[in-house]
């Protein structure tokens, strides 16, 4: 196989004459028609091949309702029919061909004409590797060949990822996160992200990054949620091989990398999966099944092997391709119910007449099998926001196979929580002791996504109530409650510093905060509070066991303060959270303790270096005073609107 070709004017481009050439086996065509071809990325879309001594380009789509396709391109001046290719034989709807002389760098796309109605259609890859820069819509040949040197995070990053290791996921928008400090038009690459990206997670701590979706997508206020290329990195960042370098970057600094995947929809655009061969070939034909009325896209026919081959491809293509250790899935709940955001009427129950989707609920299964089948050291996560039980749980349990849960109650809960003036908060404790009953149904992750400071609901500083210093002392307080709950955690990017502005996908962030003193603070305790989450291993050991926390005391409404443990493997690691949630500090507040010493303050939200007011507490000796169950206690000063974790010493 060639990783180049170069071609001038003088080159023939034609099929030449040659033996006609394809990449698919029988056993190919039975796996891909019985939805089992999970490796489908390896035979359609568009080869750079070597066939009897000359270099060219084996192209194979399935369109199984077209009358005649054909490649066209620069190469052949987008000459419709010049370049057809031929039907296979065996009724797989795949049509294939070789054309010689062109290689890697050239654009093309399918002109396919329609068996139904005479349709004309010209149509990119749904398999090509790389695709040109919106607004312009062709595929490009290219390749996923990349010398990787990050074997050592490969072999290691099974501990990383494991369900009792700290996972603190920072979530970033690549076109946002940072631009041309010249020119804020400018959108970084690639790798000139790498640069800037891996020195500020390790400084500030996270263990992944999460990318929202990085697949070739035409209309930027989607966010990437709109994709066309399920199978090529944006090209408005680069090529291919630079978003490897990117993620080849953050490995070496034993960062991980999580992709968001949208399975849920795909746009109408002309030269996308809609209607690709004149038929509604990846969605369903029936609108009440194939047309998503809140996203305005098109929703895939789930029940369709060859779709299901597609989806598990390409899933398992950024995991194998990319050496990606996590997929996100998107909009789960919207795919497992078929009356989702639908009325009476506007829906098609499933064969027993129920409201899920069983078609979506095998797939993910499947998927979720053959993902830990052959990448056991990664993780699936799942955008899920009902009670559709088992999500996170295995498969030969019944389950859906995920890893990880993203948990929306929570997220909801708290932030209705803190959102509330202190001196009415002691009405609704609940909605931060309420998590608990249901935190152990599944692997849940606390997410403080994207979707909470867009479309008017403010940043989640603006969110915080009070005047300057207790919004940022709350803000503060909100993340040690979140790092102290059982879960992994996620925090969209520029929360860490406690942006300002509601997100705007079309700037960056603003980075000047960083001059002030109080967004420096949130900085500084992010990154300590990540520190402390991944060297105590009482807050990850049992993140998703009932085992691994207790309420001490939920009673004191008054003054609004919560109290609880979080457990280790031994008591020796079990680490005391105290959350005081009203702006009056608490002196010789007595706690009971579970065992006689003495006991340090580990970490404190209020410290003068995070803009707090500074009071902490000294080391602290056990009396013999029996309080919350306990045969001892201890005195602790609570500072204003904070978090302080205690450690016996």
């Amino acid at each position: 196989m060639s990783k180049k070709q170069t071609t001038g004017p003088e080159a023939q481009i034609s099929f030449m004459n040659v033996e006609p050439y394809s990449l698919f086996t029988d056993f190919d065509i039975s796996l891909f028609k019985s939805g089992k071809h999970y490796r489908l990325y390896e035979k359609l879309g568009s080869h750079v091949l070597e066939n009897q001594g000359v270099i060219g380009t084996y192209f194979a789509v399935w369109a199984p309702n077209a009358n005649s396709v054909s490649v066209i391109g620069n190469f052949n001046g987008w000459e419709k029919g010049s370049h057809p290719l031929k039907p296979r034989w065996d009724g797989s709807g795949i049509w294939e061909g070789w054309v010689a002389n062109i290689g890697n760098g050239e654009v093309y796309k399918y002109f396919i004409k329609s068996n139904i109605g005479g349709q004309e259609l010209e149509k990119g890859d749904p398999f090509a590797l790389r695709w040109e820069e919106s607004p312009k819509t062709a595929s490009v040949i290219w390749d996923t060949w990349y010398e990787w040197t990050d074997s050592d995070w490969l072999g290691k990053r099974k501990k990383h990822n494991a369900l009792n290791a700290p996972m603190s996921v920072y979530e970033i928008h690549l076109g946002s996160w940072k631009r041309d400090p010249s020119d804020n038009e400018r959108r970084l690459s690639y790798r000139e992200i790498a640069e800037t990206l891996v020195p500020y997670i390790k400084e500030t701590g996270f263990t992944h990054v999460e990318f929202m979706p990085v697949m070739q997508h035409p209309y930027e206020p989607s966010w990437g949620y709109q994709i066309t290329g399920y199978f090529a990195a944006s090209s408005r960042f680069g090529t291919p091989q630079d978003f490897m370098y990117l993620v080849e970057e953050l490995h070496k600094n034993d960062i991980g990398v999580i992709l968001d995947w949208v399975p849920s929809h795909y746009p109408g655009d002309a030269h996308g999966l809609y209607r690709f061969d004149g038929s509604a070939l990846y969605e369903h034909e029936d609108p009440r099944e194939g047309y998503h009325p809140d996203w305005k896209s098109y929703i895939f026919n789930y029940g369709r092997f060859e779709v299901r081959s597609f989806l598990i491809s390409n899933a398992l293509f950024w995991l194998d391709r990319f050496h990606v250790d996590g997929l996100r899935v998107d909009a789960v709940a919207s795919m497992l119910y078929r009356d989702y955001s639908r009325n009476h009427g506007e829906w098609v129950p499933n064969v027993f007449g129920g409201r899920e989707n069983l078609e979506v609920i095998s797939l993910f299964k499947e998927l979720n099998e053959e993902i830990y089948k052959n990448y056991p050291d990664v993780q699936t996560i799942a955008e899920e926001s009902t009670a559709f039980p088992g999500v996170s749980r295995p498969v030969y349990t019944g389950g859906l196979g995920f890893g990880m849960k993203w948990m929306m109650g929570w997220m909801n809960d708290t932030l209705r929580y803190f959102a509330k003036d202190p001196m009415y908060r002691r009405w609704h404790q609940d909605d931060l002791t309420f998590s608990t009953v249901y935190a152990f149904s599944e692997n849940f992750m606390l997410p403080l996504s994207h979707d909470e400071v867009v479309y008017g609901k403010g940043s989640l500083l603006d969110k915080m109530p009070g005047d300057d210093w207790k919004k940022f002392a709350n803000l503060r307080l909100l993340y040690t409650y979140m790092y102290t709950h059982p879960g992994t955690k996620l925090l969209f990017m520029g929360a860490e510093f406690g942006q300002r502005a509601e997100w705007n996908f079309k700037q960056s962030l603003d980075w000047n905060l960083l001059e002030h003193d109080s967004h420096r603070g949130v900085k500084s305790m992010v990154s300590d509070i990540n520190r402390v989450y991944r060297s105590e291993p009482a807050l990850s050991d049992k993140q998703f066991s009932p085992e691994g926390f207790q309420w001490l005391d939920t009673s004191d409404r008054e003054n609004c303060v919560l109290y609880y443990t979080r457990k280790g493997l031994n008591s020796k690691e079990n680490l005391l959270v105290l959350l005081n949630l009203t702006p009056l500090p608490r002196h010789q507040y007595r706690i009971g303790v579970p065992e006689k010493g003495s006991y340090q303050e580990i970490f404190n939200s209020d410290l003068g270096q995070y803009w707090g007011s500074g009071i902490s507490n000294p080391v602290l000796h056990t009396s013999d005073v029996p309080c919350h169950g306990f045969a001892q206690s201890v005195e602790v000063t609570l500072p204003p609107l904070a978090g302080v974790i205690l450690k016996l010493a």
